[in-house]
C-alpha cells in the first residue's frame, strides 16, 4: 500500500513543488500526498483520516504552530506516526525542541528534496519496522486469549466437584489437584464410577509441556476413561490405550499413568502403573508404604506391549496419595528438589487429615520450599482414603 504523507505548511508552492519531485513515486501508487495549510486543518484531517503514515509539517505556522500539532500527534499515542519537522536553518531552538519532544527528523529550508527524499525513506523503515512489531503483538495477544480459553477447557474436563460421589460419602473420600506450570499443562487425574461398587481413578504425567502435552493429554485421559467405563481390568485398559496412543503419538510424546479400580466395599485396589511415581499409602496410625516401583514402560511408545498388574488393600482410615513429579521434584532457588523424604514427613504427620487438607497441605509445603524460584512442572495429587 502506499505511504500516506501529510504535508502540513502555509507555502503553498511547496505542495507543487513535492507533487513535481516524487511524481514518479506517486504515479506508481508507492506515495500518497495529502496537503494541509496549517496545523489545525491537519489536525481535523488527522482525526478523519487514521492511516497516515508521516507528517511532514512546517514550525511555523498560523492558527496552530507545528510544536502544537506535534504535541497532539503524540497524544495519540500512535508509535508508527512520524514526524519531520521543517523550519528556517536558524531556527534551531524551536527544531531542537520538536526533536525533544518526539519528531522523527527534521529539515531546514530551503528544503534540500534530496536529503528529504532519504530522510522520508528512513523513515519509513522505521514505520514498517514497529507495524510489523506490532502485528507480532497482536498476534501474541491472540494467542495468549486463546491458551486462556484452552487453559479454562482444560481444567473444565477435569473432575471438580468434591465429593465426587455423594451416595459413597459415608465409604470414601476423594480429592484431587492439578496446577500447570504454564497456561495449559500435561497432566492429569480422573475418576468414575464404573459400576455401585467400584470406583476407577488415574494420575498421569505426559512428557512435554504447553499445548503439545496439553493436546497429548486430553486424548490419554478421553482414551483412558472411555476404556475404563467398559468394565474392564487396568492391564486390559492401559494396554488398549497405549496401543492407539502408539499409533497416534508425534514427535515421540508419552505418558506415564497410574490406573486403578478402587473396590467400595472391600477396600481391594487393583491397578496398573505405567512408568508412574509409585503413589504412597498413607496409614492411619501415621506409618506410610510406598507402592513397588513399577517395572512397565510408558505409555504411548511401544505398541503391542502387555502391561501387568498389581493388588494391595486399603484398609479403615488409610489414604492412598498419588502424585506427579512436578512435587518431588519442585526445586527452591537454591536448585535444589523438595525430594521424597520431605514429602513422606509430611505424609506422616498427615495421618488424619481429609483428603482435601492433605492436599492443599501438600501444595502449600512445596510452594514453601520453592520460595521465588518460578514452577517448573505441573504439580498434580489425587488422594482417596478408604473411611
Amino acid at each position: 500500500m502506499a505511504v500516506k504523507i501529510l504535508s502540513v505548511d502555509d507555502e503553498l508552492d511547496l505542495e507543487l513543488l513535492l507533487t513535481q519531485y516524487f511524481r514518479r513515486k506517486i504515479r506508481k501508487g508507492e506515495y500518497e500526498f495529502h496537503f494541509a495549510h496549517n496545523g489545525l486543518e491537519a489536525l481535523t484531517m488527522l482525526l478523519k483520516e487514521k492511516d497516515f503514515d508521516i507528517i511532514l509539517s512546517d514550525i511555523n505556522m498560523p492558527e496552530m504552530d507545528g510544536l502544537s500539532l506535534l504535541t497532539k500527534i503524540n497524544e495519540m499515542q500512535n508509535p508508527a506516526l512520524k514526524c519531520i519537522m521543517v523550519s528556517a536553518y536558524g531556527d534551531m531552538g524551536n527544531i531542537r525542541q520538536a526533536m525533544n519532544n518526539g519528531a522523527f527528523d527534521f529539515a531546514t529550508k530551503p528544503i534540500d528534496l534530496d536529503d528529504l527524499s532519504l530522510t522520508i525513506e528512513k523513515a519509513i523503515e522505521q514505520i514498517n519496522y514497529i507495524k510489523e512489531m506490532q502485528q507480532e503483538h497482536h498476534q501474541l495477544e491472540s494467542i495468549k486469549g486463546d491458551l486462556a480459553v484452552a487453559r479454562e477447557i482444560q481444567q473444565a474436563i477435569l473432575p471438580r466437584i468434591f465429593p465426587p460421589f455423594p451416595e459413597s460419602a459415608h465409604m470414601i473420600d476423594i480429592a484431587a489437584s492439578m496446577n500447570a506450570a504454564k497456561d495449559v499443562g500435561g497432566d492429569f487425574y480422573d475418576f468414575f464410577r464404573i459400576d455401585d461398587d467400584h470406583i476407577g481413578f488415574v494420575i498421569a504425567d505426559v512428557s512435554g509441556k504447553g499445548v503439545p502435552a496439553a493436546i497429548f493429554m486430553a486424548v490419554s485421559r478421553t482414551l483412558v476413561r472411555a476404556t475404563g467405563l467398559r468394565d474392564v481390568n487396568p492391564s486390559e485398559c492401559i494396554t488398549y490405550s497405549n496401543d492407539l496412543l502408539s499409533e497416534e503419538s508425534a514427535n515421540s510424546m508419552f505418558v506415564t499413568v497410574f490406573y486403578g479400580i478402587y473396590d467400595l466395599k472391600t477396600g481391594e485396589v487393583s491397578y496398573t502403573n505405567a512408568g508412574h511415581n509409585p503413589p504412597y499409602v498413607v496409614k492411619a496410625d501415621g506409618s506410610i508404604n510406598k507402592l513397588p516401583v513399577s517395572e512397565d514402560i510408558v505409555a504411548g511408545i511401544v505398541k503391542d506391549y502387555h502391561f501387568s498388574e498389581e493388588t494391595f488393600r486399603l484398609e479403615r482410615g488409610d489414604t492412598l496419595l498419588l502424585y506427579t513429579d512436578g512435587v518431588t521434584e519442585a526445586i527452591n532457588t537454591e536448585e535444589k528438589e523438595y525430594g521424597e523424604e520431605r514429602l513422606e514427613a509430611l505424609l506422616r504427620n498427615n495421618s488424619q487429615t481429609d483428603c482435601q487438607q492433605l492436599i492443599d497441605n501438600v501444595k502449600a509445603d512445596v510452594k514453601a520450599f520453592a520460595g521465588e524460584a518460578e514452577q517448573s512442572d505441573d504439580i498434580t495429587l489425587l488422594a482417596i482414603k478408604r473411611l
